[in-house]
Formats: structure tokens, C-alpha cells, sequence
């Protein structure tokens, strides 16, 4: 164990049933009813999106059919998705953490890691008593003032896991719900951890249980105390990374990845969007079209953060079995002008499939990755159309301030009309993209 980490207090702070709690205070006559945010079921995304305490307590799951959904829970009240407005409150709730803290790393637009260590005053004013100046104390006191302040300005509850490492915070925040505070400490976590099913350990999923229930390892505490050799040779490095985490030795630090406030963190970071078509993709006339709506999106944010990427990668997932696969291409350059990231991806995409209707498409992700800062000194060649490229580049800019100022819908390619149920949708507002906490892409 790494006892020079363990003076660290490390908060996770996830808001309650997000999308649906929003939706209820938008809609207070709803708001002691079963309510489901689900997607457009014309444009194949009939699933449920988030759901309340009331639709949970039906057996209303996140990821569900709305048509399961509604068997389940016959009074269920389907509202449509508002990403808007739930990024003006995740905005809100960053605006409450960054009073306690300016080491805010987001995951996703609900939960949030904060690193308190720093603010360790806010709960003694300075008194050197020891037992008013524990961690535990201060992580507690400090996490309950976040509670409080977000129920009473906001009208959302969080649950906020409290420990001195990134891992067993989203453990505790995972842990009681809703409403609620958990403390995972050095004396502790052997007992609430170890005790835990291995699924509940961050990035545990269903592929690594079931490799982890070949090895017999069912909990948490079975995984902290296998042979690290016989999960590396069996799981590969993430076998003996998520050891680390069972164990409570994660030594990550809390990275400020918010571009609005603090740096980005170039080595982990990545910018993808993916989307599930309202309708098979068969053709490359079609499969172009989604490609570049998906890089136009991609290289935008890439643009609006100073980044660009030295490596463009496609996943694609199949309507015939729902298998998917990643590839990937390394740029000649680092870029982040739309065209060369939207022909770099088709270029992949045409590379791994006949795009002549023998294997119909369900969806595509478009990411970028290796990103490094926009600005940094390029090493130009004979052969290549550098002032081609300048012009793209100043495009993109005057595109980007077109869309600032009238909508992202207010200037489109010509490639992007060619299917109107599928040029309807703005991708980059439709869309919520998590960062990258732990793992590169």
C-alpha cells in the first residue's frame, strides 16, 4: 500500500438519476410518477436513457427497450431527451465543486472526481486538534457541504463516495444511493470493498467477469489477493491494473480535464462521437455522409479545446449480429481540420467493409486520439499543399464562428443532405462524450 497516498481525500460526486431528476424539475406534475428519458424510437433509439427511483423500483433499467420499459411499468412516463439542458446543469454542478477545489476531473456529464486534499481548512477554520483534523473528518464534512449545496441550489441530490484514491470514491458513491455519503478508508475497505462482486469495480465489465469468474474470482477481495502472475498471463496489463485498484493502490491523480477552466491532460485524453443510424447504412453514399457528420463533430471539439490528433479511429458495429471492431489510421500530420479527419475515417471504413449492402451497418464511432496541442512547431515537407491546408484550416474556423453565433445546424456540406432523416439530427448537440479517466483508447 502506498502510505504516502493515503493522506489524500479524494471525493466522487454522482448526481442522482440525472436526465430523469432534471426532467422532474422541469415538470414538477410528474416529478411522484415513474419517469424514463428515453430516445427516438422512429430514429431506432427507443432505449431508456436514465429513469428515476419510482421507474426503478418497477424494474425500469438504463439501456432498456422503452417497449420492455413499458411492460414492466405500464404507467411509465417516457419524456424525450434534453442534452442542453443537462449540460447547463452539469455546468452548475462543476461550478459548486470548483468552490471546494480547482482538481476537478468529469466523468461524463453526472459524476466527478475532486481532489479535497488542499482544502482540508474549509471544515477547521485551522484548529490543530488531530481528531478534528482527520481526513475522514474533513472528507465527510466537506462532502456533506457539497450535498447540501447542490440540494439547495440546484433541487438535485448527489451521492458522494469519500476515500484516498479515485478507485474506491466511485465505489462509494456507487455504494449507497440516493443521497448519501460512503467513507472507504484504510480501516474499512477490506470489509466493504473486498466483500463487493468483482462487476462493481470500475472498469469491470461483462467480458472481465466472465474471465475473472474462470479464475474463480467472484468478489472484489478475490481479485486483490490472486496470484498477480496468473492474471497477467491470463487478462494481459489489465489484469494486474485492476489488481492495483482492488487493492486500493491506485496512485492516479485527479486531472483537471474541464477545457472551460484548467489544461487538458494530452497523454489520456481522446474526442469521439459515435451514432446508431434511423435506418441501415448500405451504401458509401450513405456511410460517407454519417462519417462526415460524425468528424465534423469530432474535429470541432478538437478545435474548440486547442488539440488535434495524430491518429483517427473507427468502430463499427453491424445490423446482422451487433458485433463490432475497431481500426485505426495514423494521420501524416496532426490535424484537426474536418475533411482530413473525415477521409482518413472513410478511408478506414472502406478498407474493412464491402459498403454494398451484403452487410448492412447499425452504427459508427468516429474518435480522434494522440492528441497533442494545436499550436506546437510543425515540421513541414517539399510535397505537401501546406497553404491547402491553411485554407481548410481557416474554413473550419469561420464555420465554427458561423455555428457559434446561429445554431450548429446553420451550415452544412453538401454530403450531409444526402438523407434527410439522417441531416436532421445534430450530432454534436445530440450527443454527450465522456473523457478518458484511466485507460488511452
Amino acid at each position: 500500500m502506498f502510505d504516502n497516498q493515503q493522506n489524500r481525500i479524494i471525493l466522487h460526486s454522482d448526481m442522482n438519476y440525472f436526465y430523469a431528476a432534471v426532467e422532474c424539475l422541469r415538470r414538477p406534475e410528474i416529478r411522484n410518477l415513474p419517469v424514463a428519458v428515453g430516445g427516438n424510437e422512429e430514429m431506432r433509439h427507443g432505449i431508456v436513457l436514465a429513469k428515476n427511483q419510482q421507474a426503478k423500483s418497477c424494474g425500469v433499467g438504463t439501456a432498456m427497450t422503452l417497449v420492455e420499459a413499458r411492460k414492466r411499468c405500464p404507467d411509465l412516463v417516457v419524456v424525450p431527451p434534453d442534452f442542453p439542458l443537462y449540460q447547463h446543469y452539469s455546468r452548475l454542478a462543476k461550478s459548486i465543486y470548483y468552490q471546494y477545489t480547482d482538481l476537478v476531473e468529469p466523468f461524463g456529464p453526472d459524476e466527478a472526481w475532486l481532489d479535497v486534499s488542499g482544502s482540508a481548512h474549509l471544515e477547521t477554520g485551522g484548529k490543530s486538534n488531530s481528531k478534528e483534523n482527520s481526513t475522514d473528518s474533513k472528507g465527510l464534512f466537506i462532502a456533506t457541504q457539497i450535498g447540501k449545496q447542490i440540494k439547495s441550489e440546484l433541487g438535485l441530490t448527489v451521492s458522494i463516495g469519500v476515500s484516498w484514491n479515485k478507485v474506491f470514491a466511485k465505489f462509494g458513491s456507487d455504494y449507497k444511493k440516493p443521497d448519501a455519503i460512503t467513507l472507504i478508508t484504510p480501516q474499512n475497505y477490506q470489509d466493504i470493498v473486498w466483500n463487493a462482486p468483482v462487476e462493481t469495480l470500475l472498469y469491470v465489465g461483462r467480458a472481465t467477469k466472465r474471465k475473472l469468474a474462470a479464475l474463480s474470482l467472484y468478489t472484489i477481495g478475490d481479485l486483490a489477493r490472486e496470484d498477480t502472475r496468473i492474471l497477467t498471463s491470463q487478462l494481459g496489463k489489465i489484469g494486474h491494473t485492476l489488481q492495483i485498484f482492488a487493492r486500493g493502490e491506485d496512485i492516479t491523480p485527479v486531472k483537471p480535464l474541464d477545457p472551460e477552466r484548467l489544461a487538458v491532460d494530452y497523454d489520456t485524453k481522446s474526442v469521439g462521437n459515435g451514432f446508431t443510424a434511423p435506418h441501415d447504412i448500405n451504401t458509401a453514399y450513405e456511410a460517407r455522409q454519417l462519417i462526415y457528420m460524425l468528424s465534423q463533430s469530432v474535429a470541432q471539439r478538437l478545435r474548440e479545446q486547442g488539440l488535434k490528433a495524430k491518429t483517427v479511429c473507427v468502430q463499427v458495429r453491424d445490423q446482422t449480429d451487433l458485433a463490432s471492431y475497431v481500426r485505426q489510421i495514423q494521420l501524416d500530420k496532426p490535424s484537426n481540420i474536418t475533411s482530413e479527419i473525415a477521409c482518413a475515417a472513410f478511408t478506414l471504413l472502406e478498407a474493412n467493409e464491402p459498403l454494398d449492402g451484403s452487410r448492412p451497418l447499425r452504427s459508427l464511432t468516429v474518435r480522434a486520439t494522440d492528441l497533442v496541442v494545436a499550436d506546437q512547431p510543425l515540421q513541414l515537407d517539399i510535397f505537401g499543399d501546406e497553404n491547402k491546408r491553411i485554407s481548410l484550416e481557416r474554413l473550419d474556423a469561420s464555420i465554427d464562428e458561423l455555428r457559434r453565433r446561429y445554431g450548429n445546424s446553420c451550415v452544412r456540406r453538401g454530403v450531409e443532405l444526402a438523407d434527410e432523416l439522417m441531416s436532421s439530427v445534430d450530432i454534436k448537440r445530440d450527443n454527450v462524450v465522456h473523457p478518458v479517466g484511466f485507460f488511452n483508447d
